[in-house]
């Protein structure tokens, strides 16, 4: 079993010029890149096994990120299933001269491991230790049901 805070991840990037579009702006799917990384790697941590991506959902995209900003992502383990695991993403944003970062993006994640030959393969628990991460472990169980009803209503 593991707590939330051994897999922590805090990635930081800066905006630059082609990472934009004509206007300055954050490519979307740029963000979602670095998002992602930072979500592979926490769920890396967790895991201690290789993962991969098998859903992003409810990305929300608040407020614009510019050319020059400073981008922090920080990706937690929200629960742990079988195989699978739920990650939430916090996406921060400031410019350089204040020191007031901004809640840009947030995302769940979810990710699997693999065992040597790509099979899913068994991970620990998540212990969660505080009255916060205790209602997101719970919410994390309501949201892997929805995802579980889109998948199938999507098949029909």
């Amino acid at each position: 079993m593991k707590k939330t805070e051994d897999s922590n991840v805090i990635l930081t990037e800066i905006v630059f010029p082609n990472d934009t579009n004509p206007i300055g702006i954050l490519h979307g799917g740029k963000l979602i890149q670095w998002m992602d990384t930072a979500s592979a790697i926490c769920s890396q941590l967790h895991s201690n096994k290789i993962c991969v991506t098998a859903s992003i959902d409810n990305v929300v995209f608040k407020k614009p990120i510019l050319l020059g900003d400073i981008v922090t992502i920080k990706a937690k383990v929200t629960r742990a299933f079988n195989t699978s695991m739920e990650i939430f993403v916090e996406v921060l944003s400031k410019k350089i001269d204040d020191n007031t970062p901004l809640v840009t993006n947030t995302a769940y994640f979810t990710f699997v491991a693999l065992d040597k030959d790509g099979k899913p393969s068994p991970i620990q628990e998540l212990i969660p230790s505080n009255d916060i991460e205790k209602e997101e472990y719970e919410r994390a169980l309501l949201r892997r049901e929805r995802r579980k009803d889109d998948i199938y209503h999507k098949k029909k």
